[in-house]
């Protein structure tokens, strides 16, 4: 289980002042369990974690198995939610250099239809020339254009070097149950589906088989990360007392931040590892409280490292900002600081130590530079980077993001400022339908 310390927001803002927020935590709760609030058509990921039954994790686990039988490479193609929290929890789990290695248990995970670049598409298709490849193309509707556009190419080019009866057994559509271009082209070639419910919300799917089918292909247990996931649904769940509750905590502490002007939330790691948890939680956030010129703006850093470039910002700039901390208890892996005779480098004073007890006196150092500072620091602590704990980390974001939404009074489940850059691309590409736009918009050129 994670734990939360808001310890050190305290003289920024008072404990009082954040336990002042139980009752608009418990009517955001309520509004959740009772679905009476905003977007109650999107709440399908509130109890996900305790009803995903065996037979599906089975089923699930199957596809997954047929695909690292039959490939080297699977392609991942979706766009957001589509593929963000897939690629947070395998880049979590990953050893950093297999890809690498001659030998692999698992087939090599990459990323497309998350952009619209030519010479990244390219350098993809050359690379899997010689490749037996596969694909998981991920979309509810199958006209998303930066998804739809890679899987055209992928489909041809995997029908092209496989064959149309092995592509059929290499290439998985997650899509609607019914509906869709990517459900028909399913349904048309032949190719196993998963449904993506229709009360789930791209941006919380990631136990869902959107998220749980390509981890399950990287060689993760996914009955492991649900089980993480439930253990913290039921450790935030509307019985659960407002002091002992993760998730209402932090969304109250963050909302109470707000309120006195800290309007951008920093998300630390110190393990590069969780880089993509960042940019997941950065949808998350961003997507579900961007709206009616309201929210927290979401940003993302990965220390030590960027201590050396935003580093000198976060300690003297413009004081609008927060920052929450994912510290991670324990490394897989164990790494000794050797001595070295010269010592030109000075570093002798760290001989015997291990990598990470350095890592964490930074960690720990920059928290208290940042806080003397100006700057609000929480710290959310996980075990391990394991499923379980990668899974109650996803589940307690999630739960929080439902409740700070709410506190906000904004609907969290939608994202309607999303589909204000489709329209003028699709007006500017003449695509038919919109006419009327593409008219309206040359004026404006």
């Amino acid at each position: 289980m994670i734990s939360l310390n808001i310890e050190k927001t305290f003289g920024f803002i008072s404990k009082e002042n954040v336990f002042a927020y139980e009752a608009q935590v418990k009517a955001a709760q309520e509004a959740l369990e009772k679905g009476t609030g905003k977007g109650n058509d999107f709440l399908g990921w509130l109890h996900l974690p305790s009803s995903i039954t065996k037979e599906h994790l089975a089923d699930l686990k199957a596809t997954a198995q047929t695909l690292r039988d039959n490939c080297e490479v699977v392609v991942v193609a979706g766009i957001g939610g589509s593929y963000l929290g897939a690629r947070a929890v395998i880049e979590a789990l990953s050893n950093s250099f297999t890809w690498l290695q001659d030998k692999k248990t698992a087939p090599v995970i990459l990323y497309a239809g998350h952009n619209i670049g030519e010479d990244y598409l390219y350098e993809l298709t050359e690379y899997l020339k010689d490749k037996k490849f596969g694909v998981i193309n991920i979309s509810k509707s199958g006209t998303t254009t930066e998804t739809a556009l890679a899987f055209r190419l992928l489909k041809k080019q995997c029908e092209d070097q496989r064959g149309k009866d092995t592509a059929k057994r290499v290439i998985v559509a997650i899509t609607d149950a019914k509906k869709g271009a990517a459900r028909v082209t399913a349904d048309n070639e032949g190719y196993k589906s998963f449904i993506i419910p229709d009360n789930v919300g791209g941006r919380f799917s990631v136990l869902t088989p959107v998220g749980l089918l390509p981890i399950a292909v990287a060689g993760f247990d996914i009955e492991k990360l649900v089980a993480g996931a439930a253990s913290m649904e039921k450790a935030c769940g509307q019985d659960i007392p407002f002091a002992e509750n993760p998730a209402a905590i932090y969304a109250a502490t963050r909302n109470e931040l707000y309120k006195n002007g800290k309007k951008i939330e920093i998300l630390v790691n110190f393990n590069p590892k969780l880089h993509y948890v960042s940019e997941w939680w950065k949808q998350l956030y961003g997507e579900s409280e961007g709206k009616e010129n309201k929210g927290i703006f979401p940003a993302a850093v990965d220390f030590s490292t960027d201590l050396h470039s935003m580093g000198q910002w976060i300690q003297e700039g413009e004081r609008s900002i927060y920052e929450t901390v994912i510290s991670v208890e324990k490394t897989q892996h164990s790494l000794q600081v050797p001595s070295d005779g010269a010592n030109l480098d000075g570093l002798n004073f760290l001989a015997g130590k291990h990598v990470d007890e350095v890592n964490k006196m930074a960690e720990l150092g920059t928290q208290l530079a940042h806080v003397d500072g100006g700057v609000p620091n929480m710290r959310i602590v996980i075990p391990a980077l394991n499923e379980e704990s990668i899974g109650s980390l996803l589940y307690f974001f999630e739960k929080a993001c439902g409740i700070s939404g709410y506190i906000l009074g904004v609907n969290p489940f939608n994202q309607p400022g999303v589909e204000a850059y489709k329209k003028n691309m699709f007006a500017l590409l003449n695509k038919p339908g919109y006419e009327a736009e593409s008219k309206a918009i040359q004026a404006r050129l």
